[in-house]
């Protein structure tokens, strides 16, 4: 493994990366935390808990989280059962209506629902003309983030329930309904239970989803409602108050690091399978009550309506004059492409949206280009050395952004020795670094499934005939495992696009991406031109969002029963695990 001069130079860079960006930063951290002279201090816990408003915000991260995780739960199995467990009347057509949230998410998602329920928000105001009493912010606080954030994430129940689903065994059904079981015992004694390894793998997402919000809060919250990342984001703006901002930033990573622990520990207390030997497709059940099918039918075209409505007005009033979109009625003589020139031909429009490409295009290529290579020297070579490499590869799907990003600012805040003595913090390299940072995991896991699917006699005859290893993989891996690591460029190019968690700690301020923008508008600060842009911001995200997916998964989808080319890897027909894992990182949540 080490003979080989590309391995070593590989291995040098890659040490001094995680060294860099990865080790350093995090552990700066904690230094800065709590030896901030070179002794030990607890300064900032003493600060933290004479802070009603830090105490405030800790409290209302870990509310939102328990919440989170329950209510997403009730939501997310309604929604795959009632698409793909009982036969439901339109069930095709409730699907892509709660599919809309793979489209647009994150700070686009938010700042949608507060033009639509804000205080100056479309149905808001249509609500208040019926109702003239009726309070214009009531869209605000905790349950207006809770709302939000519930509707948001249900997309990985509809990812990963929806395969776990798939795998009951339908004969253990058949069995038990002609042991006289109803269809609610069979629900609640076979399937669910069968579904408890997902159901604690989503919980998780859930509950850290919930503990590390920060759009939401920011754009929902209000003043009453604020969590540790807001805190965070404030705090850090001051150096005077960095020290509370990392020990905020701490907490959330500990809290982190033992709910995934504990989850791992309680899904390994038990063994969920089917025990038929040859196992049946799973078909749909009627629901033979006729009063439960109405009132299921009912809320399922319910959620239906919440979760298309935004969609469907942002795309509407993205061809609005101004006076539509402030008074809230539209009319077909309102329409215009005026938004739609306006943002696509004048820079100040244009501008962010070719910063976050730039950016997206800059950071997708170099995870991508920088772990080829190395995913296929961890995917060969297993050894305590390569194991620990992994593990500290994967240190950003640990720890939140916010942790993250707060150890970039203060570790390059000042000439730095790992950087040949640069100054990191404020300049826009920063940013750029963070977003390469947070795709490595993704990136590597994607990448070593795809060199997995790769016959290995073609390495191993071309090593027999002398091939160097460099050349091997130039020649031989490289073109096969090309189409895989498009798809993986795509989606991550895609996910960066609207990206505000980590650009609100380290964008420059001259080079604002869009998510920030978008933000800046949700607050009033460009009037009705800002609110006319967002929902042309919205709606072309959407378009490149479902053209991505489509071209990733759709055709995948599609071709996949074709034999694939050499090794198992084709353009129409990427590696499993890339078809099957990789929307998860497509999703984007507030």
């Amino acid at each position: 493994m080490f003979r080989s001069p590309a391995v070593l130079v590989a291995g040098v860079v890659l040490t001094w990366f995680i060294a860099a960006f990865l080790v350093w930063p995090n552990a700066n951290v904690l230094i800065q935390t709590f030896f901030p002279d070179g002794n030990f201090s607890g300064r900032a816990a003493e600060k933290l808990f004479s802070s009603p408003r830090a105490m405030k915000s800790l409290g209302n991260s870990f509310l939102l989280a328990v919440a989170l995780s329950i209510t997403v739960n009730v939501v997310g199995i309604f929604i795959v059962l009632v698409t793909q467990y009982f036969r439901i009347r339109g069930s095709r057509i409730l699907f892509l209506g709660y599919a809309t949230t793979f489209i647009y998410g994150g700070i686009v998602l938010a700042a949608g629902y507060k033009f639509i329920y804000g205080d100056k928000g479309i149905v808001t105001g249509f609500l208040v003309g019926l109702f003239p009493g009726m309070d214009p912010g009531w869209f605000s606080g905790f349950f207006a983030v809770l709302a939000v954030m519930t509707f948001a994430t249900t997309t990985n129940h509809m990812l990963f329930l929806t395969n776990a689903l798939k795998g009951v065994d339908y004969q253990t059904i058949e069995a038990a309904r002609n042991m006289g079981a109803s269809t609610w015992t069979i629900l609640r004694r076979i399937v669910l239970p069968m579904l408890k390894p997902t159901l604690f793998a989503v919980t998780v997402l859930s509950f850290l989803t919930g503990l590390g919000a920060l759009s939401a809060p920011q754009v929902l919250g209000g003043r009453d409602f604020q969590t540790i990342t807001p805190m965070i984001l404030t705090f850090s703006n001051s150096p005077t108050s960095r020290d509370l901002a990392a020990l905020l930033a701490v907490i959330l990573g500990v809290a982190t690091i033992l709910m995934l622990a504990g989850m791992t520990r309680l899904e390994k207390g038990g063994t969920y399978f089917s025990v038929s030997k040859v196992s049946a497709g799973l078909q749909k059940q009627q629901i033979r009550n006729p009063v439960a099918n109405a009132a299921v039918h009912i809320a399922a075209y319910l959620l239906f309506a919440i979760y298309t409505l935004p969609v469907v007005l942002i795309v509407l009033y993205s061809f609005a004059d101004g006076a539509a979109i402030q008074t809230g009625r539209l009319s077909p003589g309102a329409l215009t492409l005026d938004n739609y020139v306006r943002v696509l031909t004048q820079p100040s429009g244009l501008r962010p949206f070719i910063i976050s490409i730039v950016y997206s295009a800059l950071a997708a290529l170099i995870a991508v280009g920088g772990l080829l290579f190395v995913a296929r020297l961890l995917q060969k070579h297993r050894n305590w050395v390569t194991s620990a490499v992994e593990y500290l590869l994967h240190i950003p799907w640990i720890l939140p952004s916010a942790l993250l990003a707060l150890g970039l600012i203060l570790s390059y805040d000042h000439p730095n020795p790992l950087v040949g003595g640069a100054v990191l913090t404020g300049t826009t390299v920063i940013l750029l670094i963070a977003f390469v940072t947070v795709k490595i995991p993704f990136t590597l896991r994607m990448l070593k499934a795809s060199f997995a699917s790769v016959n290995s006699s073609l390495e191993e005859a071309a090593g027999i005939m002398g091939a160097k290893t460099l050349y091997v993989f130039r020649r031989i891996l490289l073109p096969i495992v090309l189409p895989a690591a498009a798809a993986i460029t795509a989606l991550n190019f895609n996910s960066m696009l609207d990206d505000y968690d980590t650009a609100i700690f380290l964008a420059h301020p001259l080079f604002q991406p869009l998510g920030l923008v978008i933000k800046a508008n949700t607050d009033g600060a460009e009037g009705v031109d800002g609110v006319s842009n967002t929902f042309v911001y919205t709606v072309l995200l959407m378009v490149i969002t479902g053209v991505t997916m489509y071209l990733v998964y759709g055709r995948a989808g599609r071709k996949k029963s074709k034999p694939a080319a050499a090794g198992g890897i084709s353009k129409d027909n990427p590696p499993p695990a890339l078809v099957e894992a990789a929307p998860a990182e497509s999703v984007r949540v507030p």
